[in-house]
């Protein structure tokens, strides 16, 4: 029995009183007010020009992808470690990831692997910011700008990471959220395309509405598609939206009672390196012996605690294995790694309690 779930959301605030609005006024679908207040106050609090909303995390990139007009044949570089939707949404242009390997230090993409993979058909690099920690933006804005290629934000994972002092997401020419029930803020479902560019921006919010023309009613310019979101979906995420800060700080907060509850033990806490804020979507360990990972999983759900593994390497999965490939930093990380519980309702007793029986398998395995 689960007593320690490896996330849950926390809605506390002002998530009922604004979902009842909508049920009260009768505005649930994609028309309503907090829709609006929702996208606007995302853009205010991450320092962009543009939010849109929409339906969820993969479809964000997706639209990311479309407005930036990429297509069969056009190969889009993206890291091996990551989740499956950062790859998956690429395939659906009709485009071909490109994997690249990760650095060890950060777990983010290797900016080294992703120079050498560029060839005449790269239009884009996809930097996905993994498990709250930012990639080394100034490398990978600098081989964009260098190869004239766009450059895509993947920032499902790391609301509320700071690069050098600028929230992730405002560095490339789009960017995509998700708002998934375990991701830092939640709308249930849902995601957020954001960018500075106004083409970009009107060619999204073009896209997402079923190509719906702007001066014409009930006319279509484009196949487009219903990424909409629910006005229902806005108000949670507004009330989100006003604890954002508060969350982010006791995510941090919980990385810290891991990293110090953890020491000494032959494991790697996820590091925080360079001028970043890491926003700790997930708390992360490396076990330093890889046959002791799923072992380790064992023993903490026997004793009620959740955990997750870290992602599997995309290109070791069947639909993009079809080309042998070696990324061994990435594989490295994805056999060795596990998430721990890190909601930002976690108390101290439960993070002692986790790194207490962590402990003890260790002590065991000693003995």
């Amino acid at each position: 029995m689960i007593k320690i779930p490896v996330y849950q959301p926390s809605l506390s605030g002002n998530e009922k009183k604004y979902v009842n609005e909508c049920l009260d006024s009768s505005w649930i679908s994609s028309k309503g007010r907090f829709v609006s207040l929702f996208e606007q106050g995302f853009a205010h609090y991450t320092g962009v020009k543009y939010a849109t909303s929409v339906s969820n995390g993969t479809v964000a990139l997706h639209l990311a992808l479309l407005a930036l007009g990429i297509g069969n044949g056009d190969e889009v570089i993206v890291p091996t470690l990551t989740y499956i939707a950062s790859v998956n949404a690429i395939a659906y242009t009709g485009a071909i990831p490109v994997f690249v390997d990760s650095l060890e230090d950060t777990w983010q993409m290797d900016p080294a692997d992703v120079r050498h993979k560029i060839t005449p058909k790269t239009k884009a690099i996809m930097a996905v910011h993994l498990y709250g920690h930012p990639c080394d933006m100034d490398s990978l804005v600098s081989i964009a700008k260098e190869h004239d290629l766009f450059l895509v934000e993947d920032c499902a994972e790391a609301f509320g990471a700071l690069y050098k002092g600028k929230h992730v997401g405002c560095f490339g020419d789009i960017s995509t959220y998700s708002f998934f029930g375990n991701k830092t803020i939640t709308t249930g479902e849902g995601g957020m395309v954001v960018t500075d560019d106004d083409t970009l921006y009107d060619r999204a919010v073009h896209f997402k509405g079923q190509g719906l023309a702007k001066h014409r009613e009930y006319w279509h310019d484009v196949v487009g598609y219903n990424y909409r979101m629910t006005n229902i979906c806005g108000a949670i995420g507004l009330a989100q939206l006003e604890q954002a800060d508060n969350f982010i700080a006791k995510k941090i907060q919980i990385a810290e009672w891991y990293r110090e509850g953890l020491k000494g033990l032959p494991i790697i806490f996820h590091p925080k390196i360079g001028d970043v804020r890491h926003s700790y979507w997930m708390c992360s360990i490396l076990v330093n012996d890889p046959s002791k990972r799923d072992p380790l999983r064992a023993a903490l759900a026997e004793a009620g605690i959740e955990t997750r593994p870290l992602f599997y390497p995309v290109h070791t999965m069947p639909m993009y294995s079809q080309k042998y490939q070696r990324h061994p930093v990435a594989e490295n990380l994805g056999w060795r790694g596990m998430n721990l519980p890190s909601w930002p309702d976690l108390k101290r007793d439960q993070v002692d309690y986790i790194c207490d029986r962590i402990k003890d398998f260790f002590g065991n395995e000693k003995a």
